[in-house]
């Protein structure tokens, strides 16, 4: 497997494109604007010098990964020498349903299509292909080039050798793969995100604050950052998205989403990427200051 085509260079994308880049695969990255590709390579440049100021890697190392990287604004063009297509679009079922479609038409026959999708069911998408064996998930932490678990999610149809294939793939990329089964928020959404919520309500309910509480768990469970600060992180539109998803799936009311963050969703208050969440990031992109809204 030599050729990897990664749909998306947002977050996830970028951080997709730039590891396997950095191991030597060859990548097309494809998206729907060139401003969306050079904020992208942009990020990925941005990463690999701090890789070189850090010494892990050399300018050498840099210029290799990104020469290792062909851009797409055309998704026909972008798949059709992919050994392996990972898509990493917006967690929105029916844009990633569109987009599977036209890469079963498009991609070669041999070709693997997997998604990136952190709570969207894998039979769900294999679905409207016409090669449901061939369709798995890759679920990347992020930041990707860092973060050493994939999460690997088994459809229905998903075959042994498929999921071997990209088990042993995820190796050579120097992650942990760790294979699941398909039901929504699969393993690592299905934990984290109740969690998340928890912590939206303790606040909702007046039980403490937003440094109170993610200083609790942080100090308390030695987590490495709060739940609140980590959906900021996240971003709260994509947590509400996760948390509808399970929702939706389970019809468990302990999924339904605080009240608290759907306000705030559609506020616009979606963490880092707006600039304000629990947090104020106008001046950095640190949680060092709560958000007016919640002093």
């Amino acid at each position: 497997m030599k050729n990897i085509t990664v749909i998306g260079a947002g977050t996830m994308g970028n951080g997709i494109a730039h590891t396997f880049a950095q191991k030597g695969f060859k990548v097309a990255l494809v998206e729907r604007t060139q401003e969306a590709i050079d904020r992208g390579l942009g990020t990925i440049s941005k990463n690999l010098d701090r890789m070189i100021a850090k010494e892990r890697i050399t300018e050498a190392d840099k210029s290799a990964t990104l020469g290792n990287i062909t851009t797409f604004l055309d998704l026909k063009t972008g798949v059709a020498q992919a050994d392996l297509v990972v898509e990493a679009a917006t967690e929105n079922v029916d844009l990633k349903l569109k987009i599977f479609s036209e890469m079963d038409e498009f991609a070669p026959a041999d070709c693997i299509l997997s998604t990136n999708t952190s709570s969207i069911s894998i039979t769900q998408i294999a679905a409207v292909t016409n090669r449901p064996e061939k369709v798995i998930g890759m679920h990347f932490m992020n930041p990707v080039p860092i973060m050493k678990l994939v999460e690997i999610i088994r459809g229905y149809s998903t075959s042994d050798e498929v999921t071997t294939t990209i088990m042993e793939l995820s190796k050579q990329l120097g992650k942990t793969p760790t294979e699941v089964n398909d039901y929504p928020g699969f393993v690592a959404n299905r934990i984290l995100m109740p969690m998340i919520n928890e912590a939206i309500e303790t606040l909702y309910n007046g039980v403490a604050g937003v440094e109170e509480i993610d200083t609790v768990m942080k100090l308390g469970m030695a987590h490495p950052m709060g739940p609140l600060q980590l959906a900021d992180f996240i971003g709260l539109d994509v947590c509400l998205s996760i948390l509808n998803v399970m929702y939706d799936g389970f019809k468990n009311p302990k999924y339904a989403p605080c009240p608290l963050l759907v306000n705030m969703v559609m506020a616009g208050k979606k963490g880092v990427k707006s600039g304000e969440g629990f947090y104020d990031y106008s001046e950095s992109r640190k949680a060092e200051k709560v958000s007016g809204s919640f002093k």
